[in-house]
């Protein structure tokens, strides 16, 4: 009986070092951060001697307009670079997925955005839409058009920061994506070969459907990436003009900086992780939806 019952919990004895890590390294800073948003604390005081305010920091979130801009920037950035990622890094892998001479030196170029440190990213697109010496400017001028106020107009900030995101993190898409399609069982693709399917009926109704779980993490993975996009948007505008280009975790780091109020950027924070919180969730129950629907799609095809 004691061999059993030792045999029963060596498992959970391998598994306490690396739990009581995450629980000291992960769930601490968490737990602090939230207690931290329940003060009036600024970098001056200890902690311990910050003022207990309970919920003022969130009903005043819900009060600031400035909070408000931020976040409605925050799902515009978001939903639109993390579509036209999906569409565009989907689209490459689907086109570069086949054996033609030079594949491979393409698929290289294709990924070193990515490689690319957010800082360097950041200056290099901000030099490129300079009003007078930046490339865009001068080819339109050379075309004859007038030149864009890319980062100076709050109507073109965010979208030019939408576009060098889409650069930068297309490549992501692009690998993951490239790699389920080579991952995809080739005898479904042979069945539905046979029974004279289409180039476009294959990608339709058999690789992207079996791709799907795949892409829906994808999606995920940039979703809370994009959340947190910080560096990028710093360089090249830092929030401005005025809130155009303020996303939330660029108002978390000024509420705490340049403010100096870290219990209501610890609230801000909170709000953000509910909310990715909350997508995640929502994602990965659409996952397993697809997830069945895929392994249906699959079985069909290799039954023929």
């Amino acid at each position: 009986m004691a061999a059993a019952n030792v045999k029963r919990i060596t498992p959970y004895m391998f598994l306490a070092p690396a739990a009581v890590i995450m629980v000291i390294g992960l769930l601490y800073p968490i737990g602090y951060m939230v207690y931290a948003s329940f003060l009036d604390w600024n970098p001056s005081q200890r902690i311990g001697e910050a003022e207990w305010v309970g919920l003022r920091n969130y009903v005043n979130l819900l009060q600031d307009a400035a909070f408000r801009e931020s976040m409605i920037v925050t799902l515009k950035f978001s939903s639109i670079v993390v579509v036209s990622e999906m569409v565009i890094g989907v689209g490459l892998a689907l086109l570069l997925d086949r054996n033609i001479r030079g594949v491979s030196v393409l698929r290289t170029i294709f990924i070193l955005p990515m490689m690319i440190a957010p800082i360097v990213v950041g200056l290099m697109w901000r030099y490129m839409y300079h009003p007078s010496v930046g490339i865009f400017n001068q080819t339109l001028k050379s075309w004859g058009f007038e030149a864009i106020p890319w980062l100076s107009d709050s109507g073109w900030a965010l979208t030019s920061i939408i576009i060098a995101d889409i650069w930068q993190w297309t490549p992501f898409i692009f690998i993951l994506a490239l790699a389920a399609l080579q991952s995809l069982p080739t005898s479904a693709m042979e069945a539905s070969r046979i029974d004279g399917a289409s180039g476009w009926q294959q990608i339709l109704y058999i690789k992207l459907p079996l791709m799907m779980p795949v892409l829906v993490v994808t999606a995920l993975l940039r979703l809370i990436d994009a959340f947190k996009v910080l560096e990028v948007i710093l360089v090249m505008t830092n929030g401005g003009p005025g809130l155009s280009t303020e996303i939330m975790s660029l108002r978390i780091a000024r509420t705490a900086s340049e403010f100096r109020e870290l219990g209501v950027s610890a609230a801000m924070s909170n709000f953000l992780l509910l909310l990715l919180l909350t997508l995640t969730i929502i994602m990965f129950v659409y996952n397993k939806v697809v997830e069945s629907r895929a392994e249906n799609i699959r079985q069909e095809a290799e039954k023929g």
